[in-house]
């Protein structure tokens, strides 16, 4: 798939999110990228770039004290090489990216690692 399309998926599955949660969103990036860094795998855990879909960087609202304030925006990266190497078809795709977005919007509330793979799995 072009990346121009890939990027227009995840775009649509930003604003696909409840209005709640797309309002809620501050000083938070969402890029496309083909593969993670091997920075961005060593500091998750995950060994083959093929496994790594998406990833949140930064400080999730949860955590952000009154304090908070005059930091670089929070990133949140969708790796496209790794997705479309599980997905078979566009819809497939699409399907994928939007499970991503949201689970990486969930980092950004607050949510853990655990607590969405518990309820990705119900």
């Amino acid at each position: 798939m072009q990346k121009e399309r890939f990027e227009v998926l995840v775009v649509r599955a930003i604003n696909e999110l409840p209005s709640e949660f797309q309002s809620r969103l501050e000083n938070v990036d969402v890029v496309v990228e083909d593969y993670p860094t091997s920075r961005q795998l060593g500091g998750n855990k995950v060994g083959e770039r093929m496994h790594l879909l998406g990833l949140y960087e930064g400080v999730p609202q949860a955590r952000r004290g009154r304090h908070y304030g005059m930091v670089v925006p929070d990133k949140i990266t969708i790796f496209q090489k790794p997705i479309e190497a599980i997905a078979r078809t566009d819809k497939e795709i699409e399907m994928e990216i939007q499970r991503v977005v949201r689970h990486e919007i969930a980092h950004h509330f607050g949510s853990s690692e655990e607590t969405l793979r518990r309820l990705e799995s119900d």
